[in-house]
């Protein structure tokens, strides 16, 4: 029987366009293996998170799996909302 494989994504994403890479890595795959997989840069980059949750390299992967890229933030979120309800009135 032949060895599994693990269908995963990976994604980078700015406002109003991403760029997506589909895998197929061997099963026991890290996140780790993703990035270097997908061939995508990685500077300028933050951290890592499997669907939303924040993760690290070493994390195993499952089929289905979506790696998404982090950006750095650029203004912390507070403070985001109290300039648009400023400007809000």
């Amino acid at each position: 029987m032949g060895r599994r494989t693990l269908r995963v994504e990976v994604v980078r994403a700015w406002p109003r366009r991403f760029e997506r890479v589909a895998l197929e890595l061997p099963e026991g795959a890290t996140l780790g293996d993703a990035l270097a997989a997908s061939g995508l840069p990685l500077d300028g980059i933050a951290g890592y998170a499997l669907h939303g949750e924040r993760a690290g390299p070493e994390v195993a992967l499952h089929d289905g799996d979506r790696v998404e890229l982090l950006r750095p933030l650029v203004m912390d979120p507070k403070e985001a909302r109290r300039k648009r309800a400023a400007k809000d009135g």
